[in-house]
């Protein structure tokens, strides 16, 4: 079951740190902290525990079947003044798992006209019934109750899936979210600047330093800028909101994501991503061993076997042996042990059944091994699937790790062109329009990196997603 702890305090103590950014206020929320939520409070996450608590009452009803029960048969005939029988006949069955049933009981006849195969008077008995071929290694009973297990372990299964599917989406949301800031600080920076900037050439423009062409070039580019920061606004508060869809407080309420609430400033922790598992044979091993959605094949290929076993005993004969050791009396044991069995003081029965073509049988087998047969071999194809997509995205990780360091370069490089070319510029080498120019570029490089950055980060969750690792 989902471990219950108090939102809040998951909320200030755990997901919440205070660092500041921009304003003291600020309150910072991570990625795991993000699945931490997720993973205790969404509801469909709820749904599914809800689904493994009735599949244990499931459990709790096929053991019904084995349940010890007490009957008790009375009857009593009386025609035209004569008492034709009497009957008090209790009883206490007790089946076992071995489809062999134990019970015992007692008889109280009396009357005038009695079977003349039933004993007149006070008598009990000790018996058993065995079957000795069909029903004999599984019966209904026993498959019901082992099936109704599987199932159980099934839908733990599925919630894992479920955990690890959720995850995955709120972990896209939570990237989209920090993609949307950090483009939104990125172009707030050069707002800032391109404000500095207009403000220092109009002072020069006024000085008669500049002609007034470059205080119209410097606005131009400011309210370039402005008209991004605008749109990066929308963007990183649309996303807020398409990330609060996977944030549920405990009381089962939607939490919307508050507007003092940030991603970090810095990009995600390394310790958290080198404790990550990105192994690609490591992956690949826990994918086959423990991944949900090849382990719901398992337990359904588990469930198919019992079906068979069951539907084999359709082809066995019939035949069941019922033994009762009599007594005088309500003593049931006092016969035991006085003389050899079938000899004195025993009652047996021997049924025998044999369809002649086993028609039904042979259809009901047939059908149960096709359905094994095909759920095995979606097996195979769902690990192939499974393996594939593991290496995919090890590959789209490993490709952006080597195109951030490429791109980390080039912005490098974009902003020294951007420095140099206000050197110039103040020198009287330049013109506002280069530096604008360059400006451009430098921002186009840092939005590239931005985008690089979030894909990296997004492809180790994912890796993790597609080895079932976000359960």
């Amino acid at each position: 079951m989902i471990r219950k702890i108090n939102f809040w305090m998951l909320l200030i103590s755990i997901i919440l740190s205070w660092q500041g950014f921009g304003q003291a206020n600020n309150l910072i929320l991570s990625s795991e902290e993000v699945l931490t939520i997720v993973k205790n409070y969404h509801p469909i996450v709820r749904q599914s525990t809800i689904s493994i608590e009735k599949s244990k009452t499931d459990i709790t009803n096929a053991r019904a079947a084995f349940d010890p029960v007490f009957s008790t048969y009375i009857a009593d005939k009386k025609f035209g003044g004569l008492p034709y029988y009497k009957d008090i006949s209790p009883e206490i069955k007790i089946p076992t798992w071995y489809g062999i049933d134990i019970y015992a009981g007692t008889d109280n006849l009396v009357g005038e006209r009695l079977d003349p195969t039933l004993t007149k008077g006070e008598s009990s008995y000790l018996g058993v019934s065995i079957p000795l071929a069909k029903n004999l290694v599984i019966d209904k009973r026993r498959a019901a109750l082992q099936q109704a297990k599987v199932m159980k372990q099934l839908v733990e299964v599925e919630q894992k899936s479920i955990i690890n599917d959720l995850s995955m989406e709120a972990m896209e949301a939570y990237w989209l979210w920090v993609k949307a800031y950090k483009a939104y600080s990125v172009i707030q920076e050069n707002v800032l600047v391109n404000q500095k900037r207009v403000e220092l050439i109009r002072r020069s423009f006024s000085l008669g330093e500049r002609p007034s062409i470059d205080t119209t070039e410097a606005l131009t580019q400011l309210q370039s800028f402005e008209i991004q920061q605008n749109a990066a606004w929308v963007e990183y508060q649309n996303t807020g909101l398409q990330l609060s869809a996977y944030l549920w407080t405990e009381n089962g309420n939607p939490f919307n994501l508050p507007e003092n609430v940030r991603p970090s400033e810095q990009w995600e922790d390394i310790e958290v991503i080198s404790k990550t598992n990105l192994s690609l044979p490591n992956l690949l091993t826990v994918a086959e061993s423990s991944h949900p959605a090849l382990q719901i094949y398992n337990h359904k290929i588990e469930g198919l076997t019992i079906d068979k076993k069951l539907k084999f005993q359709d082809l066995l004969p019939k035949i069941d042996f019922k033994y009762n050791q009599l007594s005088k009396g309500y003593n049931m044991f006092y016969s035991i042990g006085d003389q050899p069995l079938l000899k004195d003081n025993f009652q047996y029965g021997l049924k025998i059944e044999v369809p002649l073509r086993f028609s039904e049988g042979r259809a009901n087998y047939s059908k149960a091994k096709l359905k094994l047969e095909e759920t095995q071999l979606d097996l195979v194809q769902k690990r192939l699937g499974v393996q594939l997509k593991v290496k995919k995205y090890y590959n789209e990780f490993s490709n952006l790790k080597e195109q951030i360091a490429l791109q980390t370069k080039s912005l490098s490089n974009y902003q020294q062109l951007v420095k140099a070319e206000e050197v110039r510029f103040q020198n009287g080498e330049s013109s506002l329009f280069l530096i604008n120019s360059r400006e451009s570029k430098a921002l186009e490089a840092t939005q590239k990196l931005i985008e690089l950055k979030t894909k990296y980060y997004k492809s180790i969750y994912a890796l993790q997603w597609s080895a079932g690792l976000l359960q």
